[in-house]
């Protein structure tokens, strides 16, 4: 453990730095069209983020120790489709469906 004064320190450091992050694009562009290459590169971001993020947990999750888990990897594909037929909501609820559902019944 560390002490409260370096806890303290630290949070606070990375809380203005956080803001300071925020506020290099919302203070000083907030106002200011950005050009159009700009925006039309900014809309794949999330495309891009999202699925890094989710499929280190799909293929090595932490709930399993890091062994490939044939339930995630169902409701992965089942999410993925239901959201490129339907909706975002819809395949919310379908991944999470498929992923109760499979556990369950591989238990």
């Amino acid at each position: 453990m560390i002490d409260d004064a370096t806890f303290w320190t630290l949070t606070a450091g990375l809380g203005i730095g956080t803001f300071l992050i925020r506020f290099s694009f919302l203070g000083f562009l907030g106002r200011r069209r950005m050009p159009d290459w700009l925006v039309l590169h900014l809309k794949y971001v999330g495309v891009g983020v999202l699925p890094a993020m989710v499929t280190p947990l799909v293929l090595w999750p932490a709930a399993t120790g890091g062994d490939t888990d044939p339930a995630r990897i169902l409701a992965a594909l089942v999410t993925f489709v239901v959201a490129f037929k339907l909706s975002v909501t819809g395949a919310l609820v379908a991944g999470m469906g498929t992923l109760y559902l499979a556990q369950f019944l591989m238990s």
